[in-house]
């Protein structure tokens, strides 16, 4: 097969591990630089150039696309699902995945368990806002933030007013949750490919740190994943209308609750602590996928919100 891989930065780990497993299995590999791609876009023949010269078919496409470029990113890969090459995970779903909002709009709909979570536009009712997800402590997100940064743990209802007080007069959008305390500043990442988790890890915050991303300095470790816990990240991923992704659980009193859907999820770390050859495993699914169509678990994402 010959392969695109949609990213940035060929120097990245899971980019090189991608393109490492597509060619240790004799397919040609690609990798795209995504915003220097620009689009011919026809109702006989859309096209993809890259550089100036038009770029060739292509079986599949992987996209790596960073928060920072989801509107562009996405907007090439659906070039890419108009050419009709398979797409590892569609764009929609994509968009879908990067809006926190959006997501837990739909996990809610579909029955997920997740955090009890309150949003709001205007400041008036802060009070109410804080209390109707159980009081303080509790955590307020930014709506775009990535890798744990605009993310805050507020210990009292008064720290939390001012916070949100600030976040609101920057008209920044924000997320109020309540603060799972059980979980010890841990979190276990799911990584699901073709509707199956082919490998877990849990991941643990540093001292005095609540956030587990490991680049905060967290660790991470193999984990046993339970039943519960395998249903839901497996859940999430269908909801999301993700064929590969990463499922962020927390470890709650009222069972397994999703925190985050990740579109391109990293390598380095579940790699490295589960000692599995993922890349291959995604490898593997696009195979099967571009062989038979019918047969794979690909999930379709239209008309799910």
């Amino acid at each position: 097969m010959k392969i695109a891989i949609l990213s940035r930065n060929e120097n990245l780990y899971s980019t090189r591990r991608l393109k490492e497993a597509a060619e240790a299995r004799g397919h040609e590999v690609d990798i795209i630089d995504t915003l220097h791609c620009y689009m011919d876009i026809t109702s006989s023949r859309p096209t993809v150039r890259y550089y100036g010269k038009e770029l060739p078919k292509y079986d599949a496409v992987i996209p790596r696309i960073g928060a920072s470029v989801t509107f562009y990113g996405t907007a090439v890969a659906r070039q890419f699902e108009m050419m009709g090459t398979f797409n590892v995970n569609e764009s929609v779903a994509i968009s879908r995945s990067r809006d926190k909002l959006r997501s837990l709009q739909l996990l809610s709909r579909k029955g997920v368990g997740l955090p009890r979570t309150g949003f709001a536009c205007k400041p008036d009712k802060i009070k109410d806002l804080i209390k109707n997800v159980g009081g303080a402590p509790v955590v307020i997100k930014l709506l775009e933030g990535t890798q744990g940064i605009g993310v805050v743990l507020a210990d009292t209802a008064k720290a939390a007013e001012a916070i949100i007080e600030a976040f609101m007069g920057l008209k920044a959008n924000i997320l109020v949750q309540e603060f799972i305390a059980e979980a010890g500043g841990a979190d276990i990442r799911c990584l699901v490919v073709g509707g199956k988790v082919v490998a877990a890890m849990k991941r643990q915050g540093a001292e005095g740190e609540f956030r587990s991303n490991l680049h905060r300095g967290g660790s991470a470790q193999v984990v046993r994943l339970t039943k519960a816990e395998r249903e839901t990240a497996i859940n999430a991923a269908k909801v999301m209308g993700l064929n590969c992704c990463g499922v962020d659980l927390l470890q709650s009193k009222n069972g397994p609750m999703v925190m985050e859907v990740n579109s391109s999820p990293g390598l380095e770390g579940i790699e490295n602590a589960t000692n599995k050859d993922v890349a291959g495993m995604v490898i593997d699914f696009i195979e099967k996928s571009v062989a038979n169509p019918k047969k794979t678990n690909v999930n379709k994402t239209r008309g799910q919100g």
